[in-house]
């Protein structure tokens, strides 16, 4: 698909625009961004059906941005970006990776040092040349090479969000191709991991080598790894390896099993099966007395065999999954179709992109029944945050809307900000009145351990506070978890009744799966939000339930799991 080139492309242009400090075109260009990594259909389908008038129906597609797509369309180049890349030869993805390096800064840094890259970013500040420059300065500098090395530990990897829609588009291209039978990927990424490296697709196939020739002709790659009769390895031009696998159907179960992973789990399965008296491979499960395979079919067969009820692909970590089913506990995680509602969602009012009635419909087409506005508050200035004034003016706003709604209950909150000493930044007075009060840190994050865990637990201690936010303020690959005695704020919420949040934005999922399991042992509850910021990152929240799965969360742990009216009687307010 042209779709996610046409994005990536447009986000850049955002960033360029940007940095010239162009008025109004930097939103445009973004929207259009948004609007084509969300578009179901293929975008050179839409323009060969109905030319650029069906291009100008994409929402966030205007008639110049429709010009732009149809340009790449018919020749591949779009002339504005290219002029742009020209006047500022900078690698936008690898500068602005590194926290703290926006736009403005990546323009700076070019006009006064020349820095293009990673490699010369990294230069200049051991060199100490970045904190002489105007508005960096040392403390600046040393965030920047701090950033630099957390970059550079996260190489090779990429976020569950990004690369899920690729993997996708890849299953679905194998699965309608007339040589396949079953398509099924594998490796972490099958397990949900927040990161995932080399993308592993098995599948059956009659024709294998049709197949996998098929593959090779479908896909854009930079370069072939390797390739035999029954399995291909290519570097994408996206920059991610894929090995494509074909299966015989009679032993699929056993390989889908064996290429899931992890390495920790099949240890453990092989170590159970030689006390068993069977051997476990990719190829099936054997008796070690006769020599005769005793399953691989499905992969319930392979842990059947075994002794053991099937393992959900989320559990295979190694961190007790098999213990629990030998005893009979299988964990019984919570399901994909799970969530009612969505309990921190922005919208217009602060940095948000649509407004609130856009949000709850998309919200109920999505499957939900209800969602809370939480947009920010005062001391977040910069995104036009609420004070007490505007939060009425918009609870009023949101009665208007759920008079006008049906099938979709629109709850009245706020994301306010954790002070440095604990408070929050809106009068008490002024939260009472609302149904849904979310808290979180959005600055001063390198406060010590015993100070930052005071100040959250202290947040959590007000009446009015339902739930913490993304808890840790990490941002993967781009900012370190700030430090924070997570046993005691997961007791402090248990004792308080305040639910804390799984934030399933990709570049957060927030908590991690093993402090999800800390909560789920203590019996404090948990929340799952998409933390929206425009109609389509409602589709996020599959990597958030991903991420409680991994957490051995069950629906029960999770609030948002309930209907409206139970939801409501869990809040403390």
């Amino acid at each position: 698909m042209r779709n996610r080139e046409l994005a990536k492309m447009f986000s850049h242009l955002a960033l360029y625009l940007a940095m010239r400090d162009v008025p109004f075109k930097p939103q445009a260009y973004e929207r259009a961004a948004f609007a084509l990594e969300s578009l179901a259909e293929d975008v050179q389908d839409i323009y060969k059906r109905q030319g650029t008038a069906g291009l100008e129906k994409i929402p966030g597609v205007g008639k110049g941005i429709a010009g732009h797509i149809e340009e790449y369309l018919r020749t591949g180049k779009v002339r504005n970006y290219e002029k742009e890349q020209k006047r500022m030869p900078v690698d936008l993805d690898e500068l602005t990776s590194v926290e703290g390096v926006g736009p403005k800064a990546v323009a700076e840094l070019y006009k006064r040092l020349k820095i293009k890259n990673l490699k010369d970013l990294e230069k200049a500040a051991l060199a100490g040349k970045i904190r002489k420059l105007p508005r960096f300065g040392a403390k600046t500098e040393q965030n920047i090479l701090q950033g630099i090395a957390l970059v550079r530990r996260s190489s090779g990897r990429w976020l569950l969000g990004n690369i899920f829609p690729y993997v996708q588009e890849y299953t679905q291209l194998l699965q309608n191709s007339s040589f396949a039978k079953e398509v099924v990927p594998a490796g972490s990424f099958r397990r949900m991991r927040e990161t995932v490296g080399d993308i592993d697709i098995l599948a059956t196939s009659k024709k294998p080598q049709k197949l996998i020739d098929f593959f090779l002709a479908e896909v854009k790659y930079k370069k072939i790894w390797g390739k035999g009769p029954t399995k291909v390895s290519v570097r994408t031009e996206y920059g991610f390896d894929i090995d494509l696998r074909v299966l015989p159907e009679e032993t699929f179960g056993a390989g889908l099993q064996y290429f899931t992973g992890s390495k920790e789990h099949n240890v453990k399965l092989r170590t159970l099966a030689i006390k068993k008296g069977f051997k476990v491979s990719e190829y099936g499960v054997f008796s070690f007395r006769s020599g005769k395979r005793v399953a691989c079919r499905t992969e319930e067969d392979v842990y059947g065999a075994l002794g053991l009820s099937y393992i959900e692909p989320e559990l295979r970590e190694d961190t007790g999954e098999i213990e629990e089913v030998l005893k009979g506990k299988s964990p019984k995680i919570i399901s994909y179709d799970s969530l009612q509602g969505d309990l921190q969602v922005q919208t217009n009012w602060t940095d948000g992109e649509h407004s609130i009635e856009e949000m709850a419909k998309e919200a109920k087409r999505q499957g939900l029944s209800y969602i809370a506005i939480t947009d920010h508050t005062r001391d977040l200035a910069m995104t036009g945050g609420s004070d007490e004034k505007k939060l009425l003016k918009q609870m009023a706003e949101i009665d208007r809307v759920n008079k006008r709604a049906s099938g979709i209950t629109v709850l009245k909150g706020a994301e306010v900000n954790i002070r440095k000493d604990g408070t929050l930044d809106i009068a008490d007075t002024a939260l009472a009145k609302l149904d849904v009060v979310g808290a979180s840190v959005h600055s001063l994050f390198k406060l010590p351990k015993k100070e930052m865990t005071a100040r959250i637990i202290r947040a959590m201690e007000n009446p009015h506070v339902d739930i913490l936010f993304h808890p840790t303020g990490r941002i993967i690959q781009k900012r370190e978890p700030y430090e924070v005695d997570m046993d005691a704020v997961i007791k402090a919420a248990k004792r308080t009744r305040t639910l804390l949040e799984v934030n399933a934005y990709p570049e957060r999922l927030d908590l991690k799966d093993s402090d999800i399991r800390k909560a789920v042992e203590a019996g404090t509850a948990l929340v799952i939000d998409s933390d929206a910021h425009r109609k389509e990152h409602f589709s996020v929240l599959r990597y958030g339930i991903a991420q409680a799965r991994r957490g051995w969360a069950k629906a029960s742990d999770v609030a948002n799991t309930l209907p409206l009216a139970k939801f409501l009687k869990k809040l403390k307010n």
